[in-house]
């Protein structure tokens, strides 16, 4: 996925693998949550006044809740966007199957992992908020985590090009309209951002 994407649609399309890959998947992923929440410290936590046997039960707690997250949040994930997708191909009359696309959706996930694994070892390294990626404009410009400079970031930006490419390759869809349904989720991810961070 990193090195020749093209390649490894072509062969999602010829031959899906689901499960192995999805394992491999929510196990990273579990352990970029694991990470993201060892580097929380109590100051961003709130709960610097504690004790420390009460910072350590938080701790735990979020640390469950994070593992939890880690294992829940791939699959489901996966399956809304393939079932998005398939929708969207239905309409573009693509004959491509569901286990393609979640097969292609769960290998694109590999670079949010990536992502996240080394989000949190470099806030592991110098501290700062955890819910905000160094890599995304938001760091660059100091601004919130719910803002809307917070989407734009390195791996959602590669990401998007990947879905747009395996729309391309995988459901067999025009380059413009395969690139326009994955900029267009980009789009509508930003000014999610963008409401959440107003309500805020």
């Amino acid at each position: 996925m990193i090195a020749n994407p093209s390649e490894q649609f072509e062969r999602i399309k010829q031959q899906p693998k689901i499960w192995v890959p999805l394992l491999l998947v929510t196990l990273l992923f579990t352990v970029g949550m694991i990470i993201t929440a060892s580097s929380m410290d109590p100051a961003y936590l709130g709960i610097d006044e504690l004790s420390q046997a009460e910072q350590d039960m938080v701790y735990m707690i979020s640390l469950i809740m994070f593992v939890i997250i880690g294992i829940i949040s791939p699959i489901f994930t996966v399956l809304i966007s393939s079932a998005i997708y398939l929708l969207i191909c239905k309409i573009a009359s693509s004959d491509v199957s569901f286990k393609q696309l979640f097969s292609m959706n769960t290998y694109i996930l590999v670079i949010s992992v990536i992502g996240l694994i080394l989000n949190g070892v470099i806030r592991m390294i110098i501290g700062g908020n955890p819910e905000l990626n160094v890599t995304s404009l938001a760091s660059v410009l100091n601004a919130e985590a719910t803002s809307v400079w917070a989407s734009i970031e390195v791996f959602s930006i590669w990401q998007t090009i990947l879905v747009g490419l395996g729309l391309h390759k995988v459901a067999g869809l025009s380059k413009g309209v395969a690139y326009g349904v994955a900029i267009a989720f980009f789009i509508i991810s930003m000014i999610f951002a963008l409401v959440t961070s107003t309500a805020v």
